[in-house]
């Protein structure tokens, strides 16, 4: 298995998955306020879905 080595700015919040060797960034909600949620099969991320909230 061949390792490999990135970074990321650890200033900046994020949500980050890892899949097959590939870092990938999630976008955040819109707004700025919501929920992210990932879908797994087969030990694998798959798919996921980004609600937005809104905040009164």
């Amino acid at each position: 298995m061949e390792i490999k080595i990135t970074s990321i700015n650890l200033g900046e919040n994020g949500t980050y998955i890892v899949k097959d060797g590939k870092i990938l960034r999630i976008p955040s909600p819109p707004a700025g306020y919501g929920k992210q949620v990932i879908n797994w099969q087969g030990g694998k991320p798959c798919n996921g879905t980004i609600e937005e909230s809104v905040k009164f």
